[in-house]
């Protein structure tokens, strides 16, 4: 059977490539560049499937399917954008679209799936038609790490699977729990946030589940806990990675069971909560440790979302300076611009705070900035000063003078592949041992036990690398 597939784009070298591919699997393609032109066919022609740019020279190809769904219901649609934001990918998805593909996209996943959706029996999984698109959106971004994420996120929106949300610290992982939240199904309901490594241990249990009067010490009335809190809505659970052993077991039977019961209670309470949990560590460390149990990994990593670090979407960058100078001014701090110059230079740096030091960056940014207009000559010295202030890599030692030191030693000795350790130790047990030596005036003993060593050891030492305790007596 020939696929018959109308296309609407008004982009003639986009247009031909798609027509190729799909030609190449077997589809008859009609192109088109109008919505008007669009309209007319659908009148008097039957289609397998439409293909469908946004932006037309005549309107919205998003606001328009309304039309489509009543000249041919059945028809599965797939929508091409390249206005690359979660409110476009959200738009796509509450139309129904069998699937939405933002520029620049897989030209032959695009040709698989049309063709797929051809195929299915009512263009598939079809969503309502709600109109829950607002203004406001909390996630920012265009690049194709970024539209991963959105398509991701879109999936979710109508179901109550659990959510797994994995990236760096200050990527925006609390971002995407709030927007499944505000864009599904539960928005009517409440959203609440509770950082489980910011609760003591021994009372994570009853923060979560709650307790009853009398349960422990202290609990002189019963307590609603998390998940009863955020009943008909989400409850979101950051830093799982660091949830006490302990509570990983209460939570793994809550969501086995999809019941609950109070600390000190006997009563099992129905869950009514959609779970979205969220860790900048890797889990699969922790469960190789003893730490994280594999079985409540399995539990909540139902729908994984990974969130990029700022570094590998770094198109993004511009776009979020630009939205939080706007949203630095809305919150009454003067109304700033970046020079294109400026811009590409945030493009450059490594962020490793991510999206959080980027923006705590254009608000001291905004503050400080003496013009309206902000030019590289502005940024470099706070670039500078930022630099001076950053912290260590996470989970990686202070940065110290001696890191510094073996650092420049191994660019100055370049030590021969196969030597390097014993090299490293020679070079820094000399000025050690010379540095021990001269503080207890060439006495071996006091020196053996100031550094923690035997005698024989320090003095065989001593012998191989031809330091002379007699010469820092005399000193």
């Amino acid at each position: 059977m020939v696929i018959e597939v109308l296309l609407v784009e008004d982009d003639p070298s986009i247009a031909l490539v798609i027509d190729a591919a799909l030609v190449a699997e077997g589809a008859n393609v009609t192109h088109v560049e109008t919505l008007a032109e669009r309209d007319r066919l659908l009148q008097r022609q039957r289609f397998n499937a439409l293909v469908t740019d946004v932006m037309l020279p005549d309107g919205d190809g998003i606001e328009t399917l309304g039309v489509v769904r009543t000249l041919c219901p059945e028809m599965p649609i797939v929508i091409l954008s390249a206005q690359n934001t979660l409110d476009t990918a959200v738009r796509a998805t509450d139309t129904g679209a069998f699937e939405y593909f933002p520029k620049p996209f897989d030209i032959d996943e695009l040709a698989r799936t049309v063709c797929q959706a051809a195929g299915s029996a009512g263009g598939g999984d079809a969503l309502e038609d709600e109109d829950i698109v607002e203004d406001g959106l909390p996630l920012v971004g265009r690049s194709p790490a970024m539209q991963s994420v959105f398509r991701m996120i879109t999936r979710v929106l109508r179901n109550d699977l659990t959510v797994l949300i994995l990236g760096e610290s200050g990527t925006g992982k609390e971002l995407v729990a709030e927007a499944i939240h505000q864009l599904g199904n539960r928005r009517a309901g409440p959203f609440i946030a509770v950082n489980t490594a910011a609760i003591p241990a021994e009372l994570i249990e009853s923060e979560l589940f709650g307790h009853e009067k009398g349960a422990f010490t202290g609990a002189v009335a019963r307590h609603f806990g998390k998940f009863e809190q955020a009943a008909g809505g989400t409850l979101f659970l950051d830093e799982i990675g660091d949830m006490p052993m302990q509570a990983q077991t209460r939570l793994l039977r809550a969501l086995q069971s999809g019941t609950i019961r109070r600390v000190g209670g006997q009563e099992d309470i129905r869950l009514d909560v959609r779970i979205v949990a969220a860790t900048n560590k890797s889990l699969e460390p922790e469960i190789a440790a003893g730490r994280f149990r594999e079985d409540l990994f399995y539990r909540l990593n139902v729908v994984p979302i990974h969130m990029p670090p700022l570094r590998e979407r770094r198109d993004d960058i511009e776009v979020l300076a630009r939205h939080f100078l706007q949203q630095a001014a809305s919150e009454g701090l003067p109304r700033r611009q970046l020079t294109p110059a400026a811009s590409r230079l945030l493009g450059e740096q490594a962020w490793p705070g991510n999206v959080r030091e980027l923006k705590n960056f254009i608000y001291r940014l905004t503050l400080l900035a003496r013009e309206d207009m902000i030019d590289v000559e502005v940024v470099v010295p706070l670039l500078r000063q930022a630099a001076s202030a950053e912290p260590a890599p996470e989970g990686d030692p202070e940065r110290s003078d001696i890191e510094t030191a073996i650092v420049q030693w191994l660019e100055s000795a370049q030590p021969a592949s196969g030597t390097i350790y014993a090299s490293a130790l020679a070079a820094l047990e000399r000025p050690l041992f010379a540095s021990i030596l001269r503080q207890t005036a060439g006495n071996q003993l006091r020196a053996a036990q100031a550094l923690g060593i035997n005698r024989n050891t320090l003095r065989k030492r001593l012998s191989e690398l031809a330091l002379d305790p007699e010469e820092f007596a005399r000193r």
